[in-house]
């Protein structure tokens, strides 16, 4: 979903989005698309697009049963594709979560199946989850191996964490790496409670970069 809010500020645009939407900040992605104009008699309003995933929008905490067979199909899916590729392994559903299917990968060849930050391993998810939107699977898919996904929920925090600190220290703010919406959850999520720090997505498309910024 995408809605536009417009404000005074950027900071009141996003304070009426949180109302009107009833949501935290950490859970939307802010894309600005008009930003104030300053002059002698006026000054602008700042108008931000609002992004919100599936996820996002989704409530039900129960746990979607998929008809039979269709774990079945992802399964054959994902090693086929997996196989096709040369590199090939076994996939085990490895637990389920509300609207949450997740997929594990055994392989020799994990290194290349992750790739360089998760890139390959985020590829095969978006294809599973193609497949699986065929299917009329209920949940969404996660794929994962050698426990890549907590792993790297792990540096994202620490990231996170040392980048507020370097932008604390200089007063400004810094840009980090292009990021898909579940990792960039994670950094808003993790600076959400300081008072002097606070984050925006910027860019477009489905990995956008996070800003952490200095406010004082």
């Amino acid at each position: 979903m995408i809605k536009e809010f417009e404000g005074k500020s950027e900071q009141e645009a996003i304070d009426k989005a949180i109302a009107d939407l009833n949501l935290d900040r950490e859970e939307f992605d802010v894309e600005i698309v008009e930003s104030s104009r300053r002059s002698l008699f006026r000054k602008g309003p700042v108008k931000i697009r609002v992004h919100i995933t599936e996820e996002d929008e989704e409530d039900d905490e129960t746990v979607q049963l998929p008809a039979e067979g269709q774990e079945e199909e992802l399964i054959s899916f994902l090693e086929t594709l997996m196989s096709k590729m040369g590199f090939p392994g076994t996939v085990t559903v490895a637990g389920r979560e509300a609207r949450k299917t997740i997929v594990r990968i055994d392989s020799d060849h994990s290194g290349i199946l992750i790739g360089r930050k998760g890139k390959n391993l985020d590829a095969l998810q978006v294809l599973v989850n193609v497949f699986a939107g065929k299917l009329g699977f209920p949940n969404r898919v996660v794929v994962d191996t050698e426990n890549y996904r907590s792993r790297r929920e792990e540096n994202l925090v620490r990231m996170a964490r040392k980048t507020a600190d370097q932008v604390r220290r200089s007063r400004d703010s810094r840009l980090l790496e292009p990021m898909n919406p579940f990792e960039r959850r994670i950094i808003h999520t993790t600076l959400n409670g300081l008072e002097d720090i606070e984050t925006k997505s910027e860019g477009e498309g489905l990995f956008k970069q996070v800003r952490i910024i200095y406010r004082g």
